[in-house]
């Protein structure tokens, strides 16, 4: 049996999360393939290392003179290294950074070489073969992710190995030129590589236990998710939720190969499992909550609108041609609204206006700003009677108004849509209603 593990920033910020780091994969040795992340902040008022690289980038771009910082972000590996006692140098390394830097490289490779550099030692301290992610993750000519071609190479450069360490967030381009995943891109990396290896389990490391029902900075020790399948994550890392990646998911659950979240200092915890289905009942109801703030909904009334045929099309096109996306379209029979993200609607509000106005030719369209979309997540919605109820109820008690709920034919979800102001509020109600009350 194989376990991929992958461990997030903050495991690997410093000597001592590096020892926990190696007491953890020692601890089992079916953890055999190890994905390090860049060294996290070791402390609240500290700095990525990253958020280091990039300011490196940037004044190398300009001209102007990078030593400094670069000296402080050597230092911070060379700290680790005393602090595992290896007998390992990174001078070449840091000396290959700095001309690359000189030479004008861009973003891309100078936040790769956090975890390229962090998998050097991790590599060292475990006595692990080194494998660079650029040698077997592939970006086509557009940056985009060549899956098959990784597959192929990574599988079968890995076919023959007991153990490797490789590095996530990164890969290559066809021209040899380092590119990388979207921020937080060293999940995807563990996906990749445990779906190479066909692994039994995916294990993402990071500083908490698992998912929560709900963000922690609202309610307060919110009750941690035992099992969650891979569509009730999507929905709520859509909403916000973002333990993970959540383009980590696809790889694996083409495999069905679950991932456990678990948490570096608490390595006794179970953690979260993510997992294709289940016949496990959820505790609760619900699954969990999570919103965003910042959209506006955007009314259209025509009489008579569901007979019209290609009506929805045409006020859809009007988003469409300005490059808007929509997030929601709760419909009736004389009314359609599009939900859509403020900050990107608000410049190009009057044109899409006038170009509904010119495509469906609308009696009225109306405008409201500064809400909030909520999503209740939960496989146990579909067996339990009432939950849209409970949800009304509870709002009502907390004097919330409702501006629109919706409803997917799946059953695994419900979104409302609130008040910017309402919404903190909201999902303490919410949360009161469906977990606290059974506790």
């Amino acid at each position: 049996m194989k376990k991929v593990v992958k461990f997030g920033g903050s495991s690997l910020a410093s000597a001592e999360q590096f020892r926990k780091v190696g007491s953890i994969i020692k601890a089992d040795p079916e953890r055999r393939f190890v994905v390090p992340s860049a060294p996290g902040k070791r402390n609240r008022n500290d700095e990525k290392v990253t958020d280091m690289l990039y300011a490196c980038q940037a004044l190398a771009g300009e001209g102007e003179d990078f030593g400094a910082k670069l000296s402080a972000i050597r230092s911070r590996y060379d700290e680790i290294i005393r602090g595992l006692s290896l007998d390992l140098s990174l001078d070449e390394e840091f000396q290959t950074i700095e001309e690359n830097l000189k030479k004008g490289a861009g973003k891309d490779y100078a936040a790769s070489r956090g975890e390229y550099l962090n998998g050097i030692i991790m590599a060292e301290y475990l006595q692990f073969p080194f494998i660079d992610a650029a040698d077997i993750i592939f970006f086509d000519e557009k940056g985009n992710f060549d899956a098959d071609k990784t597959d192929k190479v990574m599988s079968a450069r890995l076919e023959s190995m007991d153990a490797a360490v490789i590095p996530g967030f990164y890969g290559s381009m066809p021209d040899g030129s380092i590119k990388t995943f979207s921020r937080g891109g060293s999940d995807i990396t563990g996906s990749i590589v445990a779906k190479a290896v066909h692994a039994e389990v995916y294990e993402n490391w990071t500083d908490v236990s698992g998912f929560l029902i709900a963000d922690p900075r609202i309610i307060p020790n919110p009750v941690a998710i035992d099992t969650i399948t891979y569509k009730e994550l999507r929905e709520l890392s859509y909403m916000g939720a973002t333990v993970l990646h959540e383009d980590a998911i696809f790889p694996v659950r083409k495999e069905g190969i679950p991932i456990n979240i678990r948490n570096t200092n608490s390595p006794d915890d179970n953690g979260t499992w993510i997992v294709e289905s289940t016949c496990q009942k959820s505790r609760f109801v619900i699954t969990g909550i999570a919103g965003k703030k910042g959209f506006c909904s955007v009314n259209i009334e025509k009489d008579m609108m569901n007979s019209e045929v290609g009506f929805g099309r045409k006020v859809l096109q009007a988003f469409e041609d300005s490059g808007i996306s929509f997030e929601h379209v709760p419909s009736g029979i004389d009314t359609m609204t599009v939900f859509v993200h403020q900050d990107e609607f608000m410049d190009k509000e009057q044109k899409v206006v006038s170009a509904i106005h010119r495509l469906a030719k609308p009696d009225t369209i109306d405008i409201e700003s500064d809400l909030a979309l909520i999503a209740v997540v939960g496989r146990g919605m579909k067996s339990t009677r009432g939950t849209a109820g409970r949800i009304f109820s509870a709002l009502a008690h907390a004097n919330v108004n409702v501006k629109m709920i919706d409803q997917g034919s799946s059953e695994l979800n419900i979104i409302i849509g609130v008040r910017n102001e309402d919404f903190e509020t909201a999902i303490r109600a919410i949360y009161n209603i469906f977990v606290l009350i059974q506790l």
